[in-house]
């Protein structure tokens, strides 16, 4: 008996301390936090935004010089349709597509890859781009 009733003055007092603790906080801090968690929120976002910017740079600017649309056309694939189509990925297989092509920029222009090899490479992010974009309008 005497267990339980110490128990519950326990209880008792813990509840008061939480109480205390959340009301003890004063409001100015609560909208600091609050201020604070926003103002991150938004860094975050201009900072994905301007990722995303970058990243459509690096894919376009692959995709857009004369040789580069040549070999599009070449094979049948129209250099305007992979640009739209290109806008409308996602974050993630952007910033995947940007890699590869930012590496096939370096490595070509180190000598390291031969204008075939640029232009399998061409050709291959041009079709992935077609068949995610195509894949995300059948779903």
């Amino acid at each position: 008996m005497l267990f339980h009733v110490r128990v519950r003055q326990t209880f008792r007092v813990l509840t008061a301390c939480i109480l205390v603790a959340i009301f003890a906080v004063p409001p100015s801090l609560l909208a600091q936090i609050h201020v604070v968690s926003r103002a991150d929120l938004q860094k975050e976002m201009v900072a994905a935004t301007r990722a995303r910017n970058h990243d459509l740079e690096t894919v376009s600017q692959f995709l857009s010089p004369q040789t580069a649309q040549k070999v599009l056309k070449s094979a049948h694939i129209d250099p305007a349709q992979v640009k739209t189509a290109v806008s409308s990925l996602s974050d993630q297989e952007l910033a995947q597509l940007a890699s590869k092509a930012g590496k096939a920029q370096a490595d070509f222009a180190a000598g390291k890859l031969s204008d075939r090899d640029l232009i399998f490479i061409i050709l291959g992010i041009a079709a992935l781009v077609l068949i995610v974009v195509a894949v995300q309008h059948h779903h």
